[in-house]
This record gives structure tokens, C-alpha cells and sequence, in this order.
């Protein structure tokens, strides 16, 4: 898809979503990702970002929507629980293999070498400007429509319980309500044989590295990195609150884990 030109793209994009965009610039730049406009430079070309930030408010509507109308006596708590199991990067990231998006995408040719098609993080980000995309120009009815589409099978495996929160989800909703920081994971290496790999995954909460974890995929590796942060902020609070009081008989203050800093590699 390398040498389609933008028009052919916004086809492509029409013919698999089976809808016309009525401005088709804005389905262009629902698929230009920001680091292909940095390169191009073109005053004129705008990236995702902003139809990104809308169209997280439109699939996150949608699909409440849809969650409130199958379970009608559900609480709020309970609604916006089954709604961060499904409204996640990789879950938006599996749909927009469905479409299938990636191959549409206008990517910077460093994001294309380090594989941006195939990276939840670009897909996710692309298929909510794509919804926003889809809002501006056929309003939140299509956007309903696609959701019915696309995220049918989400909806259905959270809704027979198979689609469990995770833990990746669970240090997220911790990491926001407790902490105001946002875990970040990154692979810090990959070894044994193309079809046996083991990946080594780093996670961060803040600035520095907190938890390292090993798995047979990115996304074990991550949910074990998650677990184990989870294991290690639950055992640090139950300390923090076994403290004896302090001298003035109050309860000891609770100071956030330390972050846990990997000794440095210095093998050649």
C-alpha cells in the first residue's frame, strides 16, 4: 500500500467502512500520523491528533450506549468497568486489524522501519480519529453503526464475562485514581529464535523504571510486568499501614513505592 496516493487511501478507507466521507480531507487526515507530517513538512497536511481527542469521546459514547442498553440495571461503577475492558489500546487496536487500517496509514519512514502498522499504540491512536473522522462527516449515527460493526465481538465476550479486566486495565484505573501517572511499558530486548521468543518488558510509573517482566509475547510480558506491580504497591501500602503511629500519636504517613531501578548493563 506503500505507493497509493492519498485519494486511493480515502477509497480504500470508504470501500472497507462501507461509507462516504462527505469531506475527505478530514478522512485523509484521520489516517496521517504525525510523525509522516514532521518529515513531509507540508504547512498544509494536518496529523491525527486532533481527530484522535474526538473520536475517544465518540467511541467511548457509543459504546456506553450499547453497554447501558444490555444491562439496564447495571450501576455506573460497574458500566465504566466493562466499558475499560473494551475502550483500551488493544482493544481498539484488534478492531482496527479488523478493518484492517494499518496498511493505510501515512507513517514517517522512521515510525514505518520500527513497524508503526503493527503497533497497538498507532493503531489505537488511527481508529479514533477515524471515528472522529466518521462523526464530523456522517454523524454519530455511522459512528453507532461501526461500533455495531466492529466492536460486536468485544461486546459480546464482556458481556458473557469472557472479557475479564486484566491486569494491565487494573494498575491503569489504580495508577489514575492513586497516583495520577499513567504506566508506560517498553521492551527492552528480545531473545531465542523467531519462533520461540521471549520478550523482557520495562515498566514505568513516572519517570523511572518500576517492574521488568518476561513472557512469550509483548502483551504477556506486559500483563506479568502489571502483576507484578500490582503485587508490590499492595504489599507496600499493607506495610505503610502496619507502621507503628508516629510521636504525636497520628497515623504514619504513606509515601508512594520507591521505583525500582534495574542495575545498569555495562556487558559489551
Amino acid at each position: 500500500m506503500e505507493k497509493l496516493s492519498p485519494s486511493e487511501r480515502v477509497e480504500s478507507l470508504e470501500k472497507r467502512l462501507g461509507l462516504g466521507f462527505s469531506r475527505r480531507e478530514v478522512a485523509l487526515e484521520a489516517l496521517t500520523h504525525k510523525t509522516y507530517v514532521n518529515e513531509t513538512r507540508d504547512k498544509d497536511l494536518k496529523d491525527n491528533q486532533r481527530l484522535e481527542f474526538l473520536g475517544d469521546s465518540v467511541v467511548n459514547l457509543a459504546v456506553g450506549h450499547r453497554l447501558m442498553e444490555r444491562f439496564p440495571g447495571m450501576p455506573e461503577g460497574d458500566l465504566t468497568k466493562m466499558r475499560a475492558r473494551i475502550v483500551n489500546e488493544d482493544g481498539l487496536a484488534r478492531v482496527a486489524r479488523i478493518i484492517p487500517l494499518g496498511d493505510l496509514l501515512l507513517l514517517g519512514r522512521g515510525e514505518l522501519l520500527s513497524g508503526g502498522r503493527e503497533k497497538n499504540s498507532v493503531l489505537a491512536d488511527a481508529l479514533e480519529a477515524v471515528f472522529g473522522a466518521v462523526f464530523l462527516c456522517a454523524g454519530l449515527e455511522s459512528a453507532a453503526a461501526l461500533v455495531d460493526r466492529y466492536f460486536a465481538e468485544l461486546l459480546d465476550e464482556v458481556s458473557s464475562g469472557q472479557g475479564r479486566l486484566d491486569y494491565k486495565t487494573l494498575l491503569q484505573e489504580m495508577a489514575h485514581e492513586k497516583l495520577k501517572l499513567s504506566p508506560r511499558y517498553r521492551v527492552v530486548s528480545e531473545t531465542g529464535p523467531e519462533h520461540s521468543k521471549v520478550f523482557e518488558v520495562e515498566l514505568s510509573l513516572g519517570e523511572a523504571p518500576f517492574a521488568r517482566a518476561s513472557g512469550r509475547s509483548k502483551k504477556e510480558a506486559e500483563q506479568c510486568a502489571a502483576q507484578a506491580t500490582l503485587e508490590r504497591i499492595k504489599q507496600d501500602a499493607a506495610a505503610a499501614s502496619a507502621a507503628p503511629p508516629t510521636p504525636e500519636g497520628g497515623p504514619a504517613p504513606v509515601e508512594p513505592p520507591t521505583p525500582e531501578v534495574p542495575p545498569d548493563d555495562t556487558s559489551a
